[in-house]
C-alpha cells in the first residue's frame, strides 16, 4: 500500500469505526433499524446529488452498459451490508458488531485471489491470520464468556461477507469513473431497496430524540458519503487485499467509541484483541513486500 491509500484509508475506518455507536444511539434515541438506514442513506444520496449538480463539478453519468452491475454493486455493498449491520445491532453490541465486520478483510482477500488475481506473500497471509487472531480476542472479550451466535451476529457477519463482495468487484470500474463518481452511482443505487421501509418513517422521526437526530444526519453525512469516497480512493490507488486489511483496525475504533459515548466499557481481552489486530496490519503493510515464489518442476 502506498501512503496515499494508507492515510485515505486510515481516514475511513476512523469514520466507519464512530458510525456502530452512531446507529446504537440512534436505535436507543427512537428510530426502527428500517427507518434508521432509510434516513442516513437519503441523507448521503442527496450529499450526491448536491455534489453532482455543483456549478462548475464535472460529474459524468454511468455508462448504459454499466447500469445493472453498479445496481447490483449497491445492492450488495450498500444494500444488504447496512441493513446487516443496522437491524444487528438491535441485539448486540456496537463492539461487537465493529469487531464482527472485521473479519472482512479475510473474506476480501480470498474473494480478490480469485477474482483479481491479485497475490499475498507469505507474510500477507500471516498479518491476515494474525488479525483474524485478534478479532476473535475481542470477541470473546465483548461477548463475555457465553459466546453464542446470535441472529444479530449472523445479521453482522452476513454484511462482512457482503461488504467484501463490494470492496473487490468495484475494484474494476476505477478505470472507467473517478471514486467519487462510483461511490455516488452505488450509493443511489444501494438507496432505492431502503424505501421499503418508509411507512410510518414522518411518525418515527417526529418521537425521536435530538441526539437521534444529530446520530443519523452525522451517519449519513460521515460514514455513509465521505468515507466511502475515501474509502474508494485508497482502493482505487493500492491493493484490494491490502487495503482491506486496514479493516482490522475498526474493531479498536468502535469499541473505543462506544466506550466513550454509550459508556460500553471494553474488556481487558478486548484491548488486547485491537492490539493483535492493528499488529496483523503492521504485518500486512510492512513486511509483505515480495509475492511468494512458485517453484517451476522441472521434466
Amino acid at each position: 500500500m502506498n501512503a496515499k491509500a494508507f492515510i485515505m484509508a486510515f481516514i475511513t475506518i476512523i469514520i466507519w469505526g464512530s458510525t456502530f455507536a452512531a446507529i446504537r444511539a440512534g436505535l436507543h434515541g427512537g428510530y426502527s433499524a428500517g427507518h434508521l438506514v432509510l434516513t442516513r442513506y437519503f441523507i448521503a444520496s442527496s450529499v450526491f446529488i448536491l455534489y453532482a449538480l455543483w456549478p462548475g463539478v464535472k460529474f459524468r453519468l454511468p455508462k448504459k452498459e454499466d447500469l445493472f452491475r453498479l445496481l447490483l454493486l449497491g445492492w450488495v455493498g450498500i444494500s444488504i451490508y447496512h441493513i446487516g449491520v443496522t437491524f444487528g445491532e438491535q441485539t448486540i453490541s456496537a463492539g461487537t458488531a465493529g469487531m464482527l465486520i472485521g473479519a472482512a478483510p479475510v473474506f476480501t482477500a480470498l474473494i480478490a485471489v480469485f477474482v483479481l488475481k491479485e497475490r499475498l506473500g507469505r507474510f500477507g497471509w500471516i498479518g491476515l491470520g494474525i488479525g483474524l487472531a485478534g478479532v476473535v480476542l475481542i470477541t470473546l472479550g465483548t461477548a463475555g464468556p457465553s459466546l453464542t451466535i446470535s441472529r444479530g451476529a449472523l445479521l453482522v457477519l452476513m454484511a462482512a461477507v457482503a461488504t467484501s463482495v463490494f470492496f473487490v468487484y468495484q475494484k474494476p470500474f476505477f478505470q472507467r469513473y473517478t471514486p467519487i463518481e462510483l461511490t455516488a452511482f452505488v450509493t443511489w443505487a444501494g438507496t432505492i431497496p431502503f424505501f421499503w421501509f418508509s411507512p410510518g418513517l414522518f411518525d418515527s422521526i417526529q418521537h425521536a430524540t435530538m441526539e437521534a437526530h444529530l446520530c443519523a444526519i452525522y451517519a449519513g453525512v460521515f460514514p455513509a458519503a465521505i468515507a466511502y469516497v475515501t474509502w474508494a480512493i485508497a482502493l482505487s490507488s493500492g491493493n484490494a487485499s491490502s487495503v482491506a486489511s486496514m479493516i482490522y483496525l475498526e474493531p479498536a475504533v468502535a469499541i473505543l467509541t462506544a466506550w466513550i459515548w454509550l459508556n460500553e466499557w471494553p474488556s481487558t481481552l478486548s484491548l488486547i484483541g485491537g492490539l493483535v489486530a492493528i499488529s496483523g496490519v503492521l504485518v500486512v503493510n510492512v513486511l509483505d513486500k515480495k509475492p511468494l515464489k512458485v517453484k517451476k518442476k522441472t521434466a
